[in-house]
C-alpha cells in the first residue's frame, strides 16, 4: 500500500540524487526523525545514475578536500553499516603531468596535502609505469599518487544512504514531483505537490539541474546550467587489470577508470557544449542525450596516444548525459539570501558522487545549528550575483567552467567567457591607459597596467608571470609617490532612519557611535566569534551610515546585516553601490594632489586619518574617506557614477605634474600584504576570530549594549588563544607563494599559507597564515619554513607588520 504524505515535517529534502539522499542520511545520524525526501521520478534518475563513480579526494583548497576526505571515509564504511552493496573500491589513483607547469600544480597540491594529513605522493615517470602498465609514458614529466583514492556505484552508494536514511527514521517518497515553494514572504513554510502540501520548517533543494528553474519560482537565484558530459566504455582492452588505479590525465582532459571489465574513458573538454537551454523536459529520467561523436574524437584521438593499447579495442558504449554546472565551478550550498530556512545543495559540476557524503554532513549540521559548521565561503550560495541567473550568461559561462576542471589552476587565471558584464564608468579610459582587466563578481576591475608597446595580456605560469616587473612599478608609485586605483567594485550600502545607530551597532563590534564624518573599521561577528564581515562603517547624518564592503561579499553582507534589522525596527538598508563609482588617491604625494584640485584643506590637522568629508572636485562634489589599503597616506574618493568621467579626466590632468601612475589590484594586493592587512575569506573568516587574527584593537567590549559575538570573545580571552595570524617573509627572494602552503617551525607542520603575494619593497614573498601555540615560547621564536611545491623555504615570522609598524605613513 502506498504511503501518504505527511502534512507537516522538519524537513522537506527536494531532490533525490546521491546529495538529497546523503542529506537525509545524515539528519538521521544527528537524530532527526521527522524528515522527508521527495523525488520527482525514483532515485537517482536525474544525474546520479550515469555518474562515472570517481571518488577522489585532493582539491584546490583545504576545505573541499577535507569534505572529500571524510566521503571516502563515510563510502569505506557504508556497506558493513547497511547491508547493502556499494562497489566501493579503495584503488588508489595516479595523477600525471606532461607540462613542466602541471608537475608544478601537482607538487603544491602534495605540499598542501600534508595540511590535514592526506597522504600524497610525488612520483616519477618509473613509478608510474609500473603502477599502470598501460600506459605511454614518452612524454610524462611526473605525477601524484594518492593511496586511498577510488571508485564506487553511484547508484548503489545512493541506495545504501538511503537505507541508512530510512533506518534514522527518513521517510522517502518517490513519484512526488514538487510544483511550488511555499512560503510567507520572507520564511519558507513548505512545499506544494500534485498529493498535497506538506507543513515545513526547512526546505532543501537538492534537484541537480532542475534546481535553477525551481529555486527562480520563490525568487531565489541558484545559477547553473546543465552540459553534455561524455564518456566511452571500451571492451576487449589488452592487458587492462582490476588492480589499476584510477588515472587521471589533465592535460590531456581525460581520467580513466576499471568499470567491471572495461576501461572507461571520460572528459572534461574545454569549449563544452551547454544543454537545456530551452528547460528540461518534465520525464526526463534515467535518460541519455545524443551528444556528438565528433565533439568528443579529439579525447579519443589523445586517449589512443596515451593507452594505445586501446587503438585495437572495442567501443562497448559511447555516453552523453547532461549534468550541472555552475560559473565558477564551485557548488552551491546554504540558506538562499532571498528566503529564510530554505537551503540549497545543487551545482556540484559533476563531482556530486566524491562531494556528496562531506555536503550531506555539512548542510544537516548547518541546518541544525543556525551556522556552518566550518569555512564554507566558496561554496556559499550567498556568493552569487543576480546576473548570474541569466540564462545567456550562464550559456556562455558553463562552456568554459566544464573544462577548467581539469585546466591548469595557475594563480591570477581569468575566465574568458561571460566577460564585460559590470564596467566602472571610467572602463575605457583605463583600457586607453593600458590596463589588463581581470574578473571579479562580474565587475572588470584593472589587474595591472601594460606601458606603451607592451600588449595588455596575461602568460600564466606558477613563476614570475609576464606583469610582475610592471606590478612592481606600480607598487614602487604608491610607496614613493602617487598612484590611482579604481576601486569601483565596492559594495556600498546606505542604513538609515531613527533606529539606524543601535542596529548596526549591535552588528558591529567596533563601536559606531561616534561622530559625523568618522570612519570605522569593523568586524561584523557570528556567536562564535567568527568574523563574518570585515568592512568599514562612516557616520554621514545622526541616522544614516555608509557602509563599504568588498564586491565578492556584497549580497552575503547585505543579506546578514537586512536579516538582523528588527520586523519593528525603524532603518531601511538601501544598497547603493551602482549609483557611486570610486577613486583611490594612495601615496606619500597624495595630499598634494589632491590639494591642487580642491578648495578644502586636505591638511592633516583639518583632514585626520578615518575621517570623511565631502569636498569640491572637478565640476562635482565628492566623498573623500581617508583610509587606505595600501599602507600609506591616500584617499578613497566616492563619485556619483555620472560624474566619474570627468573627475578621472581632471585628477590625471593635474597629476601629470605630479608623475602619477596608473595601479592595479595586483599591486594593491601586493601593497596591503606587506602591511599585513587581512583580505576577508583568505586571513579571516568565519571560523577566526579577531583576537586570533590580530584584530582586538577593533573590539570594544564596553559599549552600551554590547554586539553579536561579545561572551564568546570574551570567553576566548580567558582561556586563552591556541592559534594567531603571522606574517612571513621567505628568505629565498625567487620562491612565489599564493595560499595553502604548509607551515613548517623546527620540523613540524603548525599550520598554512593563507594568502601570500611578492612584496616589492620588501623583496620577498610575503605571506599571512594561522600558527599553533606549541609550547610556551614566543610564537616567532624557532626554525620557520613555507613548504613550495615539496621544498622547505626559510621564512622570517613577525606578529607585527614588516612595513611601517607604527602606521607613521598613514597617519603622515
Amino acid at each position: 500500500m502506498a504511503k501518504t504524505l505527511p502534512k507537516k515535517a522538519r524537513v522537506v529534502i527536494v531532490g533525490g540524487g546521491v546529495i538529497g539522499v546523503s542529506i537525509a542520511y545524515h539528519f538521521g545520524k544527528l537524530g532527526w526523525d521527522d524528515v522527508v525526501l521527495l523525488e520527482r521520478q525514483q532515485l537517482t534518475s536525474g544525474t546520479t545514475w550515469h555518474a562515472a563513480g570517481l571518488v577522489g579526494q585532493l582539491r584546490t583548497s583545504i576545505n573541499m578536500t577535507r569534505l572529500a576526505k571524510y566521503t571516502s571515509e563515510l563510502y569505506g564504511g557504508l556497506e558493513a553499516e547497511t547491508g547493502q552493496a556499494t562497489g566501493y573500491r579503495k584503488s588508489g589513483s595516479i595523477s600525471i603531468a606532461t607540462t613542466h607547469e602541471r608537475l608544478e600544480e601537482l607538487k603544491r597540491s602534495a605540499s598542501m596535502a600534508k595540511v590535514f594529513d592526506l597522504e600524497v605522493n610525488v612520483i616519477t615517470v618509473e613509478e608510474i609505469a609500473e603502477r599502470y602498465p598501460l600506459l605511454n609514458t614518452e612524454d610524462v614529466l611526473g605525477g601524484i599518487h594518492i593511496p586511498s583514492d577510488g571508485y564506487a556505484n553511484a547508484v548503489d552508494i545512493t541506495q545504501a544512504l538511503a537505507k541508512g536514511a530510512r533506518a534514522g527514521g527518513v521517510q522517502i517518497f518517490q513519484d512526488t514531483s514538487v510544483t511550488a515553494i511555499r512560503n510567507d514572504g520572507q520564511r519558507v513554510t513548505g512545499v506544494a505537490t500534485p498529493a498535497g502540501v506538506i507543513d515545513a520548517d526547512y526546505v532543501v533543494l537538492c534537484g541537480g539541474m532542475w534546481t535553477r528553474d525551481l529555486a527562480a519560482s520563490a525568487g531565489i537565484n541558484v545559477p547553473l546550467h546543465a552540459c553534455e558530459h561524455y564518456y566511452v566504455l571500451f571492451e576487449s582492452v589488452a592487458g587492462l587489470d582490476p588492480e589499476l588505479p584510477v588515472l587521471r590525465d589533465y592535460d590531456s582532459c581525460a581520467y580513466y577508470k576499471y568499470d567491471a571489465g572495461k576501461l572507461m574513458l571520460g572528459a572534461f573538454e574545454p569549449n563544452a557544449r551547454p544543454w537545456g537551454m530551452d528547460g528540461i523536459p518534465e520525464d526526463f529520467c534515467f535518460d541519455e542525450i545524443a551528444g556528438s561523436f565528433e565533439h568528443f574524437e579529439p579525447v579519443m584521438q589523445d586517449a589512443m596516444h596515451r593507452v594505445p593499447a586501446l587503438q585495437d579495442a572495442g567501443i562497448q558504449k559511447f555516453f552523453c548525459g547532461p549534468e550541472s554546472f555552475t560559473p565558477d565551478v564551485r557548488y552551491h550550498l546554504g540558506q538562499a539570501p532571498e528566503l529564510q530556512n530554505c537551503f540549497v545543495a545543487a551545482g556540484l559540476n559533476s563531482i556530486g558522487l566524491q562531494s556528496a557524503g562531506g555536503i550531506g554532513k555539512v548542510m544537516a549540521q548547518w541546518i541544525r545549528d543556525g551556522v556552518p559548521p566550518a569555512d564554507l565561503w566558496e561554496v556559499d550560495v550567498r556568493r552569487n550575483m543576480r546576473f548570474q541567473g541569466n540564462r545567456k550568461y550562464l550559456r556562455e559561462r558553463v562552456s568554459e567552467t566544464l573544462g577548467l576542471l581539469y585546466a591548469t589552476h595557475y594563480p591570477f587565471r581569468q575566465y574568458e567567457t561571460g566577460r564585460g558584464v559590470r564596467r566602472s564608468a571610467i572602463h575605457d579610459r583605463l583600457k586607453a591607459a593600458g590596463a589588463c582587466h581581470g574578473e571579479a563578481f562580474g565587475w572588470e576591475r584593472p589587474n595591472w597596467y601594460a606601458p606603451a608597446g607592451v600588449e595588455p595580456k596575461y602568460e600564466y605560469s606558477y613563476g614570475r608571470q609576464n606583469w610582475f616587473e610592471h606590478s612592481a612599478a606600480e607598487h614602487r608609485a604608491v610607496r614613493e609617490n602617487v598612484a590611482l586605483f579604481d576601486q569601483s567594485s565596492f559594495a556600498k550600502f546606505r542604513l538609515e532612519g531613527p533606529d539606524a545607530m543601535p542596529v548596526l551597532n549591535r552588528v558591529c563590534a567596533n563601536d559606531v557611535d561616534v561622530r559625523i564624518g568618522r570612519l570605522v573599521y569593523t568586524q561584523w561577528l557570528n556567536d562564535k566569534g567568527g568574523i563574518e564581515a570585515d568592512l568599514t562603517v562612516t557616520r554621514i547624518a545622526d541616522d544614516v551610515y555608509l557602509i563599504v564592503t568588498a564586491a565578492e561579499t556584497e549580497i552575503r553582507d547585505f543579506h546578514w546585516l537586512k536579516s538582523r534589522i528588527p520586523r519593528d525596527g525603524r532603518a531601511v538598508l538601501t544598497n547603493v553601490s551602482s549609483g557611486m563609482g570610486v577613486i583611490s588617491i594612495m601615496g606619500p604625494r597624495s595630499r598634494e594632489l589632491l590639494q591642487s584640485l580642491t578648495p578644502a584643506d586636505m591638511s592633516n590637522e583639518a583632514f585626520p586619518f578615518a575621517t570623511s568629508q565631502e569636498i569640491e572636485l572637478g565640476y562635482g562634489h565628492v566623498r573623500a574617506s581617508r583610509i587606505t589599503f595600501v599602507g600609506e597616506l591616500g584617499w578613497e574618493l566616492y563619485v556619483p557614477t555620472e560624474f566619474m568621467p570627468g573627475i578621472y579626466d581632471e585628477i590625471v590632468e593635474a597629476g601629470q605634474a605630479f608623475d602619477l601612475a596608473h595601479a592595479g589590484y595586483h599591486a594593491l594586493n601586493s601593497c596591503r600584504i606587506e602591511k599585513g592587512y587581512r583580505h576577508w575569506s583568505h586571513d579571516i573568516t568565519d571560523e577566526d576570530t579577531p583576537l586570533e587574527a590580530g584584530l582586538g584593537f577593533t573590539v570594544k567590549f564596553d559599549k552600551p549594549g554590547g554586539f553579536i559575538g561579545r561572551e564568546a570573545l570574551l570567553q576566548q580571552s580567558e582561556q586563552g588563544l591556541n592559534r594567531k595570524l603571522v606574517q612571513f617573509r621567505l628568505e629565498d627572494p625567487d620562491a612565489l607563494i599564493y595560499h595553502n602552503e604548509p607551515i613548517w617551525r623546527d620540523g613540524a607542520i603548525v599550520g598554512h599559507v593563507t594568502s601570500g603575494m611578492y612584496g616589492h619593497t620588501l623583496g620577498a614573498c610575503i605571506g599571512l597564515g594561522y600558527v599553533r601555540f606549541e609550547d610556551d615560547r614566543p610564537l616567532t621564536a624557532g626554525a620557520y619554513a613555507i613548504e613550495v611545491a615539496g621544498v622547505k623555504v626559510p621564512a622570517a615570522a613577525s606578529l607585527r607588520p614588516m612595513y611601517d609598524a607604527d602606521n607613521a605613513r598613514i597617519r603622515s
